[in-house]
Parts: C-alpha cells; structure tokens; sequence
C-alpha cells in the first residue's frame, strides 16, 4: 500500500484567528508555524504533500521536504479535493489528510489502514482532524461546523464489501489548537513549545 499524506495550510500569518485575545499576530503564526512542523515531522518516510496558495508556506513546505500543491482560491475543501485528485494521480493508494493544527500528531504515522476508511473527529466530536481512506473511493471534503457527521454520513455510504468504516476516537490526534481555552487543556499545555509556555506564564 503506498501512502501519501496531505496537510492544508494556510497563510501562518491568518492562522489562529480565536486566539488573538490572548496571543498577538507574530505569536499566533509562530505557533501555527510550530504545529504544522510537528505534524509534517510525525509523517516523517512517507510522501507528504502541503496544498497552499502562500509563498512562505510553499517555501517552507519545500524546506521541509513536502511537495507544493498550489491551489489559489480553492477554500479548504476544494484544495484537499484537488490534493486528493493529485495524489490519486501520482500513483498513490491510500491518503492520509491532516489538519495542521494538530499538538500531537504522532499517531499519524500508524493512522491508514488498508481498505479502511479512518475518520478521527475532534475532541468535540463536531469537526474532523483526520481522514484515512483508499484512494479507489470517492470520499469529498466536507470541512466546516458539523463535518465529522458529514463525513462519516460519506463514508458509510461508501461502505461495501471492498470498504470498512472506522472512527477512530483517538486522545491526542482528537486534539486541536483553536481557541484560549484550548491552551491550557492538560494534554495540549504539557507539550507547548518552552518559549510559548513562557509567555503564557508572564501573562497571568
């Protein structure tokens, strides 16, 4: 089963909107920065492939050994369709989609399965944080409030005897970084980068 592996990013300068009340711009692109080296780092031996439409993000995809999918004015779903579309093209036959907000990815690297759609909804049980699925399905992105239950109403829909369904509840690929609150979340602030965990404690 050949594997590849597709993480969206967008602008590291737009990222983490919900945290400006307690992080300024340049904090919040760093740590947007930080997080989608971890989770392109947790794929490490797999092709992975970053769909963008900024040139910082497409030059330090390549810096860290990724392959640039430009998508200008594709909007979440239409890049990962068209990455989806790409990787199919290039041979793969099997995809793993990643959000880049991920603090702790490493259970990526054991995510696909072969035959198996994987659907690994937030902690929140409403967005999804990654899919696994065979590239012969026809599995579209859905992102957006409630994708999880979109998501999951495609996949079962394209459940055969070919095709397995698995929701994969899993506590750290569940997590996401969104909001303050988020922040100080146990297992998220245990793994916060030192000088971000600094500023955070200055500011109490």
């Amino acid at each position: 089963m050949r594997v590849a592996v597709l993480v969206p990013i967008k602008r590291f300068t737009a990222a983490k909107g919900r945290l400006a009340s307690v992080l300024d711009d340049d904090t919040r692109a760093r740590l947007a920065e930080w997080m989608a080296s971890r989770v392109l780092a947790a794929n490490t031996g797999r092709q992975t492939y970053v769909a963008c439409d900024d040139d910082d993000v497409s030059a330090w995809a390549v810096a860290h050994g990724a392959k640039v999918l430009w998508g200008p004015g594709l909007g979440l779903n239409g890049a990962v369709d068209d990455g989806v579309a790409r990787i199919r093209a290039d041979g793969f036959d099997h995809v793993v989609v990643s959000h880049a907000d991920l603090p702790r990815p490493d259970a990526l690297a054991e995510l696909a399965s072969p035959g198996t759609i994987t659907l690994v909804p937030d902690r929140r049980r409403d967005g999804t944080n990654v899919m696994s699925f065979p590239l012969h399905t026809s599995l579209a992105a859905a992102y957006g409030g409630g994708s999880f239950r979109r998501h999951l109403d495609q996949a079962l829909d394209l459940a055969d005897d070919r095709v397995a369904v698995e929701v994969r509840r899993d506590s750290e690929l569940s997590l996401d970084l969104d909001t303050p609150d988020d922040l100080t979340h146990p297992m998220i602030a245990e793994v916060l980068p030192p000088w971000l965990r600094t500023l955070l404690a200055s500011r109490r």
